[in-house]
């Protein structure tokens, strides 16, 4: 398993036309302003990509796309994660078929699932699938939390190469950093405002939504953490809390293209049902890009 896991990863928005289908020159476009930007890798087909609402059919050719976009300049990761464990085989093999270099598989959701069944799932996906994977855990997506012991076990296996914890708990991620620290093996923060806390304990970086808005700033923590500029990381992590702030007013996924269609790229709109903001939601956002673009953030 020769990819790294680390760094900033930006969890790319799946940009469509007005029409909702797949715009795939945006997509092109947006591959290569965040590899412009300095992030060490890309990420198709998580939540902001909007996995939850894409056939299968369109799921692969958005992985074609980024996969032929990126021409090997920086690790591809996609999301492949299913309810069922024979599903998500299936897609993962067509994942890799493709050339994505690392696997993001959301834990099972919707139906509870006990921890054991957990580890049966992602133990059968590992050894079907010569890829490494990352672990992604959002309980309050699925339903279902990932524990900290659960993934010590995984982490075992050889090619489950970390995990990416979105729950947003601290005490959930440190947990992950605690259980599995010494292992060969990778915890990033789902949460946009824990990368840097959880690079200051033993994490290795973060996938991040708000990369599809400020690239640059996003890349800054993590360069910034490395260089041992730890007052600059901290400026740089702080500087995104106006923009997170704006998350309370709806889909986090329909604040973040709307934002990053604010920003001056087209990426266009959230597929139905998921698409609604309201005129004060609209305007909030567009003071705090204002306020954040007064300050130099990009």
């Amino acid at each position: 398993m020769a990819t790294e896991i680390k760094g900033i990863i930006a969890a790319m928005v799946t940009s469509m036309n007005e029409d909702e289908s797949l715009n795939e020159a945006e997509i092109r476009h947006q591959v290569n302003r965040q590899i412009a930007a300095g992030v060490d890798a890309v990420f198709c087909l998580g939540t902001n990509g909007e996995f939850y609402i894409q056939s299968e059919e369109e799921k692969l050719e958005v992985i074609r796309i980024v996969v032929d976009e990126v021409k090997g300049r920086v690790p591809v990761y996609a999301g492949t994660g299913c309810p069922g464990t024979k599903a998500t085989i299936a897609l993962s093999l067509k994942a890799k078929e493709i050339g994505v270099d690392v696997l993001s598989i959301i834990s099972p959701y919707f139906a509870a699932i006990s921890q054991k069944e957990i580890y049966e799932h992602y133990k059968a996906i590992a050894e079907a699938v010569d890829l490494p994977i990352v672990m992604y855990n959002m309980p309050a997506r699925t339903g279902n939390n990932i524990d900290p012991a659960t993934a010590a076990e995984l982490a075992k296996i050889p090619n489950i190469a970390g995990i990416k914890d979105s729950s947003g708990n601290w005490d959930n991620l440190k947990g992950y950093i605690d259980a599995t620290r010494g292992m060969d093996f990778s915890v990033l923060s789902g949460n946009d405002s824990l990368i840097l806390p959880a690079l200051k304990e033993g994490g290795v970086g973060g996938i991040t939504a708000v990369a599809n808005i400020y690239p640059e700033t996003m890349v800054a923590i993590y360069r910034r953490f490395l260089a041992g500029d730890m007052a600059g990381a901290e400026e740089a992590q702080n500087s995104i809390a106006p923009i997170r702030a704006c998350f309370k007013f709806g889909n986090p996924n329909t604040v973040t293209k709307k934002a990053t269609n604010l920003t001056g790229n087209p990426v266009g709109p959230c597929r139905a049902p998921f698409n609604y903001l309201s005129d004060e939601a609209v305007e909030a956002i567009k003071k705090t890009l204002a306020e954040d673009a007064a300050k130099g953030m990009k």
